[in-house]
């Protein structure tokens, strides 16, 4: 049966009356077309059209008309039918993720998700085959008459009150992820007050940016659904952040980052991490793509502030865990702590493998490991051992983006350049609004 028939067939046997085609925008932001039951064979088999103009809203939705998109130019939305799912928080639906095309057919080239499908291929061909999860942070909280946020409780450091508070409706999360064949390996409540961790399974570099879209789906839906209200947002609330760390390994038929010879850590991985560093500056525009993301990316608040790496070290930008007991050559991964959920999963992990490529093709080394806390130390050992600060702000990182050859060769120039203006208009919005608000605010004083 071809894919098309197999879901047609899926819709009939599960009940299914409206298919979401998801897919993800520059701005990080999940979006849907939804087609009915009847017509989602030919919704595969054709694609469904789609305006260009969707890739140039921000994340303030609003559209970057300085940008090379305008009312005219359509694209299509391509279902992978590989990728569908009965959605067991909403009645009658189902989604597949999407693929971006052009009228002929081709692959859109500001396109995230065939873009990284390309990325991974180029690693397969080479023998190494990416294999990734998402471990992505939230918080749960409820809204008053007013419609203001009100902590859904204040304990916060992993208390078991807090896992007792939303049992239920992390319960009902962990069982929508895993009826959608979304593998879940833990869950636990996070340090600040509120905040929720979903640890997810590894697998294929496409496929995990595909679980992270359909669980960012999965967490806001259910919380609704028990009068929560869910964000994913980088800075919340005063001392609350939320990350999405990027675990990643290369697999030939064995794991290529482990060496028991190597301290268990391979060449390959080393090259990897010397790559990832190499470009960290234009890296966090990818994966910490909001104003917001930078009010994370502090020192010494568990998050990435400083350009380093070290073994089981939650301060530093790229982290070794430490590996299973025994079995250290399937787990040996790295750890990439600088995402955050606003990210676009495809694009992140994009430009995630094509630093590390660049490490690898250029046989980069890494500095030493640190295996302290960098803001504890002082400056001028930072800068004897070349630990450097990461961007402060949005504006900064995509001046490092932009100046990055090797991120524009792997994104191609028409993502590239899309990237980065819609978020150009992002940073510009905000820095507009700082005027109003340092004016307003200063003629109180003056």
């Amino acid at each position: 049966m071809s894919g098309t028939s197999a879901v047609a067939e899926r819709c009939r046997d599960e009940n299914v009356e409206l298919v979401r085609l998801l897919f993800v925008t520059q701005s990080g932001a999940v979006r849907a077309h939804s087609v009915d039951a009847s017509k989602v064979e030919s919704a595969v088999a054709d694609g469904v059209t789609l305006s260009q103009l969707v890739q140039s809203y921000n994340a303030l939705g609003l559209r970057d008309k300085d940008g090379r998109f305008d009312a005219a130019g359509e694209v299509r939305l391509r279902p992978d039918p590989d990728t569908f799912r009965a959605l067991p928080y909403a009645e009658r639906a189902g989604a597949m993720l999407c693929d971006i095309e052009t009228l002929d057919g081709d692959p859109w080239p500001v396109d995230p998700r065939s873009s990284l499908r390309a990325m991974c291929e180029t690693f397969r061909t080479r023998g190494l085959a990416p294999e990734v999860a998402f471990e992505s942070e939230f918080h749960l909280f409820a809204e008053d008459e007013a419609g203001d946020p009100v902590r859904v409780d204040e304990r916060g450091a992993y208390a078991t009150g807090s896992t007792r508070e939303t049992h239920g409706t992390v319960l009902s999360m962990v069982d929508a992820l895993k009826a959608q064949n979304v593998p879940v390996e833990k869950y636990y409540p996070e340090y600040a007050a509120g905040k929720h961790e979903i640890v997810t399974g590894h697998d294929s570099g496409l496929r995990a940016a595909d679980h992270h879209v359909l669980l960012r789906e999965t967490v806001e839906s259910v919380a609704r659904d028990h009068d929560y209200r869910a964000t994913f947002l980088p800075k919340p609330f005063d001392h609350s952040t939320n990350g999405c760390h990027v675990h990643l390994s290369l697999w030939d038929d064995d794991n290529a980052f482990y060496d028991a010879d190597r301290d268990g850590l391979s060449d390959t991985a080393r090259r990897f991490v010397a790559g990832v560093l190499d470009h960290a500056p234009a890296l966090v525009a990818l994966a910490a793509p909001t104003v917001n993301s930078y009010a994370r990316l502090r020192p010494q608040i568990g998050a990435a502030a400083f350009v380093c790496w070290g073994r089981g070290n939650r301060e530093a930008l790229v982290r070794v865990p430490a590996p299973e007991p025994g079995d250290g050559g399937s787990s040996t991964r790295l750890e990439f702590r600088a995402a955050d959920n606003a990210a676009n999963p495809y694009l992140a992990l994009l430009g995630l493998l094509a630093a590390g490529k660049d490490g690898i093709e250029r046989d980069l080394g890494p500095p030493s490991p640190v295996s302290a806390d960098p803001g504890n130390l002082s400056a001028s050992e930072r800068a004897d051992r070349a630990i450097e600060r990461l961007p402060r702000t949005l504006g900064q990182a995509l001046d490092a983006l932009e100046a990055d050859s090797v991120l524009r060769d792997a994104l191609g120039t028409d993502l590239f350049e899309t990237y980065l203006e819609v978020k150009r208009s992002h940073w510009e919005a905000f820095t507009d609004s700082a005027v109003s608000w340092e004016r307003d605010r200063l003629r109180q004083v003056y």
